[in-house]
C-alpha cells in the first residue's frame, strides 16, 4: 500500500503535465498551398461577417462546386450557391474538424461541421430550430487556386430531424 501513494502521485502529476501542454497547445496550421486558401474559404466565406469576393481571389474563374449530384460551374454562380445555402441557415458557423492534402499538394480534404438555425432548409418552415450536419470535401487546386470541390454532407439525417413531428 506504501508504494501505491508514490505511484498514484507520479500518474497524477504526468496527466496534469499532459492535460497542461494539450490546452496550451496552439491549432494546428495550414501547411500547403491548398490548406491556407481553404480556411481563408472557411472562415471568411462560410462564417460571419461573409465576404463572397473572397472566391474571386481563391477560387479559379471556372471553379466547379459538385453537390447532391449535381455541378455548380463558374465563380459567379458558386457565389449564388452560397448566398442560398446560407439564406437557410441563420447565424451559420462552419467548423474545420480536420484537413490534410495529398503528397504532391493537388487534393485537400477536409472534415467539418455546421452549426445554425433553420430558415427553410430542404424547403421546411423557418422555425429556427437548431440545426447541425457534418460533411466531407475534397478539393482540387490548381495554378495556386480552388478548382474544384466534391461535397458530401450528412442531410438525409438533418432532413428527418427537421421533418419529425414536434
Amino acid at each position: 500500500m506504501r508504494f501505491l501513494k508514490p505511484a498514484l502521485s507520479a500518474v497524477v502529476a504526468l496527466l496534469s503535465m499532459t492535460l497542461t501542454s494539450l490546452l496550451a497547445a496552439e491549432p494546428a496550421k495550414p501547411q500547403t498551398t491548398g490548406e491556407r486558401l481553404l480556411s481563408e474559404l472557411w472562415a471568411k466565406v462560410y462564417n460571419p461577417p461573409q465576404d463572397l469576393s473572397v472566391i474571386d481571389r481563391l477560387c479559379n474563374e471556372d471553379f466547379i462546386l459538385t453537390t447532391s449530384g449535381k455541378d455548380v460551374v463558374g465563380r459567379a454562380a458558386f457565389k449564388e450557391w452560397v448566398r442560398n445555402f446560407s439564406s437557410r441557415i441563420r447565424d451559420l458557423r462552419l467548423t474545420n474538424l480536420d484537413m490534410f492534402s495529398s503528397a504532391d499538394g493537388t487534393r485537400v480534404v477536409s472534415r467539418w461541421v455546421v452549426k445554425g438555425y433553420n430558415q427553410g432548409m430542404f424547403g421546411t418552415p423557418a422555425d429556427d430550430q437548431p440545426v447541425e450536419f457534418t460533411g466531407i470535401a475534397v478539393w482540387e487546386v490548381r495554378d495556386g487556386k480552388l478548382a474544384h470541390n466534391w461535397v458530401e454532407r450528412s442531410a438525409y439525417e438533418l432532413m428527418q430531424k427537421l421533418q419529425a413531428p414536434k
